[in-house]
């Protein structure tokens, strides 16, 4: 029997393209998954990209459709904002975001299917009693269909405690 040895080649830290996806929203456990992505790029390379998705608007007409999504850009750009503050507290991490307009979960799903550069989903746990949260749900649940690894991060986790496994 023969055995035959492949070379491998090494990827450089610059020719890394692995990126880790986040949503981002209003709510405290978005957080930690957001510190768990950033650190994991603080150390072992990659990109952390930020995404955002709002609803589209339920009321139209005389302008107010605009108003509406104007209104919740912003407000998704304010969440961002806040993010991006706290990964800049982090050091040398790249960082890239996306703003969608449409439903949840089909939005994340089409942003992986476009950019072949996003291995990993990262979503946080809810803190609360109600479950883990709809998008935790939903992805957990379709994990045997996902293109990608899901890593869940718990809601309660300190900064220190998600530092210490990154």
């Amino acid at each position: 029997m023969t055995v035959q040895f492949r070379e491998a080649s090494v990827v450089s830290q610059t020719e890394y393209k692995r990126k880790f996806l986040v949503v981002v929203d209003e709510t405290e456990e978005c957080d930690r998954a957001v510190t768990f992505a950033a650190w994991r790029v603080h150390r072992t390379g990659g990109t952390v990209v930020l995404m955002s998705v709002i609803e589209p608007p339920e009321f139209h007409g005389l302008g107010v459709e605009e108003v509406l999504r104007a209104e919740a850009i912003e407000e998704a750009e304010r969440n961002l904002d806040v993010r991006l503050r706290r990964i800049r507290d982090i050091g040398d991490v790249k960082v890239e975001s996306v703003i969608r307009e449409g439903r949840g979960a089909e939005q994340i799903e089409e942003v992986i299917s476009r950019d072949r550069d996003i291995a990993i989903l990262v979503l946080a746990a809810s803190k609360s009693g109600d479950g883990p949260g709809p998008l935790v749900t939903h992805f957990a649940s379709r994990s045997n269909s996902m293109l990608i690894p899901l890593t869940i991060v718990p809601g309660h986790m300190s900064d220190e405690e998600i530092i210490a496994i990154c």
